[in-house]
């Protein structure tokens, strides 16, 4: 019986210019997650000042030495990002600051030490990566930001230049991997990116190799903080293993959603019993085990108890936050008239959440 010819193209042969990486890895080439800034479940796509330690968007936190100077936002300003993207993270400066010795307003990501175990850093073998990302900002200069292990002292600056006023620029710094200090492998922290807006002369160094001072910025770079209105745009950031940047790896969207998941959940109900007449508790299932047993919390909004064939009743005091594990938890709340053993479902106007980030 005959069959068909197949043709088949051969990376980086008949298909030029085509890599799938130097690293092992045959998915999750990007180290990073949300890189693409696409997957928001804290805010909505909503304008904040947001706070020190503050996630402003999904695996993406906030720190600052000072409160209020920038705003933060999914797509801030509306520009056109660029090719192959719809989504960017955007800061604005609110207020202009002169930034002093002991200041720091810093963009960055933990990535969890299971998703870098193979880099070997801290070893002999430890494997060389590039950070590459898009860039766009009102200001021109020197930039940059640094990795750093989870005791933070082992700390690598990088820079780069932004050289025209809000363009969208693309960039790549390829960093050796550091064959000394102590890298965790574990569901820990096992690097950690930071990208500066703007740091004082306590947290700036000299780029371009390992040291043990934890640093957060280059020599000579520019404060964006110190310019009201300033604006810092980016997209696109990945971390691979390699000595040179490939393509963005894009991953659909339920997958980055479900990895978004591991370390912060939205749930919006609980379902359990009345444990007597003044008190219930509910139970959930997360979606996608967490990374450890997370912190449950009620962020805002009206709570609501339905008792199933009694009554719906807004409770005015808060659920609080029960035990549980990695895969599912429990809240309590108290109020009165309740039918012991009664079916209770517990729901907010707002958002439970369930957070197990770094």
């Amino acid at each position: 019986m005959a069959y068909g010819t197949i043709n088949a193209d051969v990376i980086q042969s008949s298909v030029t210019g085509v890599s799938l990486g130097a690293g092992n890895a045959t998915v999750f080439k990007n180290r990073l997650i949300n890189g693409n800034y696409l997957i928001d479940q804290y805010n909505g796509g909503a304008s904040i000042t947001p706070t020190s330690g503050q996630y402003v968007i999904d695996r993406w936190f906030w720190q600052q030495s000072v409160t209020g100077k920038f705003t933060f936002q999914q797509n801030a300003g509306s520009v056109t990002p660029p090719a192959g993207y719809t989504n960017y993270a955007g800061y604005t400066v609110a207020t202009a600051y002169t930034v002093t010795s002991s200041d720091y307003f810093i963009h960055q990501q933990k990535i969890e030490g299971l998703n870098v175990s193979d880099l070997a850093w801290g070893t002999a073998n430890a494997q060389t990566i590039t950070l590459s990302f898009w860039v766009r900002s009102s200001l021109t200069g020197t930039f940059g930001g640094a990795l750093l292990n989870s005791a933070a002292n082992r700390d690598y600056v990088f820079s780069y230049t932004i050289n025209s006023a809000n363009t969208w620029e693309q960039k790549s710094i390829t960093i050796t991997g550091d064959t000394t200090g102590t890298w965790l492998t574990t569901n820990g922290i096992g690097i950690w990116l930071r990208l500066s807006l703007g740091a004082g002369s306590t947290y700036i160094g000299t780029p371009g190799s390992w040291q043990t001072t934890a640093y957060l910025a280059p020599t000579g770079q520019v404060n964006v903080a110190g310019t009201s209105g300033a604006t810092f745009y980016i997209t696109g950031v990945q971390l691979e293993v390699g000595s040179s940047a490939t393509g963005f790896e894009y991953v659909d969207y339920g997958t980055q959603l479900a990895m978004c998941m591991r370390y912060y959940e939205v749930v919006w109900n609980f379902v359990g019993r009345a444990t007597g007449p003044t008190s219930a508790e509910g139970d959930t299932t997360y979606i996608v085990t967490k990374r450890t047993t997370p912190t449950v919390a009620v962020l805002n909004g009206t709570n609501t108890l339905l008792e199933l064939g009694v009554a719906t009743r807004t409770i005015s005091t808060p659920f609080l936050a029960g035990g549980g594990g990695p895969s599912g938890g429990y809240l309590v709340v108290y109020t009165t008239g309740l039918t012991t053993g009664g079916t209770c479902c517990f729901y907010s106007a707002a958002v439970i959440s369930a957070s197990a980030e770094l």
